[in-house]
């Protein structure tokens, strides 16, 4: 799964990956298409009856830690997303459930096991009449079924898969940062309660060379396959590796053609990994997880893919070649054509990244390709954004799919018809929907040659209006299992109230005067307060400006809705520092680092020359530092913006930095501080002033705030 628990993650910090600088642009994505529309990873694949099922890491939120899923489909080419009920612990409630696997025990009930690292990192268990739940705890006192330190003194218990030999023995195999642990776990599954493990043994190191986590066992022949995951799942490194053995317990012999499977030339798969295997028919095909494109910092938006894995012998892999034609194979859809596929179309507004790495468009002909690793993405965050499919021809319309970007969340929309395009009318009303589901199904039965989709709000603040794909049918069709999640109590999530939230000048008062209270100019009001060791202060060259040792200053009115999940921002500062540190050197934060310190849920602005020299996340994996790192001792305009797509650093008017990201800002309990975060790491130099919005400003429009702001009116 990847970095999972605070005493681990510093360990990453050697593997971060700098971007280059020369743009990417559109992808060419002609063979290679991901399975499932939306960001999901750690794959487990079955197949229970006629359906198959996935399931896998609800990925890109809070280090993937959205809700347990499961996709399901009787064609393999229809997939249909629900959320299982999996009841959480006595101790703490769960957000995490990683790398899930499910087995058919001996009484035709499903069991169910998820990694943990909230108490520990555990293996947990539930069983379950159905596939898809709902789920009961194996262990009613929360033991684990593979606890931490099993079957040694500090190793991690993640990434559990289950073998079943052909005397009916369950294997189970486990275990991540394993070039650190010396090496995967092995043990044996007791059939009788499915909750204990017996007999577990380390596998050697060297028995499966340049390993990080992901086993998987398998069977060919008499030979015993164990694969796993190497390199590093944050970026393009990843991959997918063997070994052979005679027994489940080894010892393992590294196999030919390694790695596997890994990031090909034109980086259409970039770091594969973390997968599994499906049999059918004689033949196999493994279904792994890749990172998105363009890539979201990080590595911790990933998609499932799949492709034909051939043997060459019983213990012999060959290479696997992406978006090979033997996958064609699997599809067995019965389901009528898509009217909406290559038709034309019209939006209110499409985004246009541009960063330092990315010149890409979410054009809205990207929501009628049947391609899972496009989208249409609205301009911004604001709402509503709408849609519009023209047919090219008036036609029956019974039914319309559609897949938007998030399938945990739910959307508000209408649906709205026209044969000229001109006079509408409602083909569905979705303005009140509470409901999560991808696709989202909407069945009507009317002539029409235009389709407008209008989206309304969001479950959480500042998601996008975006569509991974909308499909358009002219008569219904069986869907499998038929099922629809819980209403969400939660939301819709707060708009931006575009303002300037936070307005500080130092110039504003005397020496004289304490700071004890600062009042606050922005339109979110109160005052800051000053918690140690902060003074009015003129520098050398005559600047007034807050001094700050150790000590900030502490808005006493709570942070604004419109910051949490992935709301928009920016944060500018004119602050000089006399001495650069590696670490530490906040000058502005919103979040608490201390409470949740889970990848994008913490953001920060900061003035060190480290990997979050910029902006603070959570490690070099996620942080951004700067490119050219501002000098010391002087007076420098920062500011640190972010739209709900890409995160910005400015210095002196100039852009040094970006990234891609997506946010899962907690601002619960937190406070807007000025010099320090919630566990310190202060600020000590001089800030002359600080303004916050809650929108992101463009490159103009942060000229234009430095010249209007700047302390020392052409002085140096």
């Amino acid at each position: 799964m990847g970095n999972r628990t605070l005493n681990i993650f510093v360990l990453f910090l050697i593997f971060g990956h700098v971007f280059g600088q020369e743009k990417k642009g559109q992808l060419p994505i002609a063979n290679v298409n991901p399975l499932l529309p939306g960001y999901f990873a750690d794959p487990t694949i079955k197949k229970f009856g006629d359906t198959y099922y996935i399931y896998a890491t609800t990925d890109n939120e809070m280090l993937a830690s959205g809700v347990p899923t499961v996709w399901y489909s009787k064609d393999f080419k229809y997939w249909y997303n629900y959320t299982m009920d999996v009841p959480s612990l006595e101790s703490v409630n769960l957000r995490n459930f990683w790398a899930p696997d499910i087995i058919e025990g001996d009484d035709g009930k499903y069991y169910l096991y998820f990694g943990n690292c909230q108490a520990g990192c555990n293996i947990y268990g539930y069983v379950s009449h159905t596939p898809i739940g709902p789920w009961k705890k194996l262990n009613k006192d929360d033991t684990p079924v593979i606890a931490h330190n099993c079957p040694k003194e500090g190793f991690p218990s993640l990434d559990a898969q289950f073998f079943t030999d052909d005397d009916g023995r369950i294997y189970a195999y486990w275990g991540t940062w394993v070039h650190y642990n010396g090496g995967y776990a092995v043990g044996e599954l007791d059939r009788e309660s499915m909750s204990k493990i017996r007999n577990p043994e380390n596998i050697p190191l060297e028995e499966t060379p340049d390993p990080f986590e992901a086993a998987y066992m398998m069977k060919k022949g008499d030979k015993y396959i164990f694969m796993y995951s190497g390199g590093s799942c944050h970026d393009e490194t990843y991959n997918v590796r063997y070994s052979y053995a005679d027994s489940p317990y080894g010892p393992f012999t590294p196999g030919g053609n390694n790695a596997i499977l890994a990031t090909n030339e034109d980086e259409t798969v970039h770091g594969p990994g973390h997968h599994s295997v499906l049999e059918e028919n004689g033949r196999y095909y493994i279904v792994y997880h890749k990172h998105d494109y363009p890539m979201t910092r990080g590595g911790l938006s990933r998609q499932v893919s799949v492709d034909e894995l051939v043997f060459e012998n019983d213990s012999t892999l060959q290479k696997v070649v992406p978006g090979a034609k033997g996958l064609q194979n699997l599809l067995k859809s019965n389901v009528p054509p898509n009217l909406a596929l290559g038709t034309n179309t019209t939006a209110s507004s499409y985004y246009h990244l541009q960063s330092l790495e990315y010149d890409y468009k979410y054009k809205p002909s990207f929501a009628v390709d049947d391609h899972n690793a496009t989208m249409w993405k609205a301009g911004d965050n604001t709402l509503p954004q709408h849609l519009t499919v023209d047919l090219g021809r008036v036609t029956n319309i019974k039914r319309v799919m559609t897949q938007f970007e998030f399938a945990g969340y739910y959307y508000q929309y209408k649906l709205e018809f026209s044969k000229d395009g001109e006079d509408w009318e409602l083909y569905v009303d979705r303005s009140n929907n509470t409901i999560a589901g991808s696709p989202m199904i909407d069945d009507n039965n009317v002539e029409a040659r235009y389709l407008k989709l209008t989206v309304l709000d969001t479950e959480k603040t500042g998601l996008y209006a975006a569509i991974w794909n909308i499909q358009v049918f002219e008569s219904l069709f069986d869907t499998p299992l038929n099922l629809q999640g819980n209403p969400s109590t939660e939301g819709p999530g707060v708009k931006s109230s575009h303002s300037k939230l936070v307005s500080v000048h130092a110039s504003d008062f005397s020496q004289a005067e304490q700071t004890v209270s600062i009042p606050n100019k922005g339109d979110v009001g109160g005052n800051f307060i000053q918690e140690g060791e902060v003074a009015l202060a003129k520098d050398d060259k005559g600047v007034t400006a807050f001094n700050f040792a150790k000590g900030a200053l502490v808005l006493d009115v709570p942070v604004p809705k419109s910051l949490e999940w992935n709301g928009s921002f920016t944060v500018a500062t004119w602050v000089k520092n006399p001495e650069i540190s590696e670490e530490g050197e906040c000058l502005v934060s919103w979040c608490d680092r201390f409470r949740f310190n889970l990848a994008n849920s913490y953001n920060a602005l900061h003035f060190n020359s480290g990997n979050y020299g910029a902006a603070a996340h959570l490690d070099g994996h996620f942080d951004m530092k700067y490119n050219n790192l501002p000098s010391p001792n002087e007076w420098h305009h920062i500011v640190l913006t972010f739209d709900g797509v890409v995160e910005k650093i400015y210095v002196d008017g100039k852009l040094d930095n970006s990234q891609n990201m997506v946010l899962a800002s907690q601002i619960e309990n937190a406070k807007i501080r000025i010099g320090a975060s919630d566990v310190g790491e202060n600020f000590s130099g001089y800030l002359a002033s600080v303004q916050m919005y809650d929108y992101a400003l463009n490159e103009m429009d942060v000229k234009k705030l430095m010249q209007s702001t700047k302390p020392f009116k052409n002085k140096e």
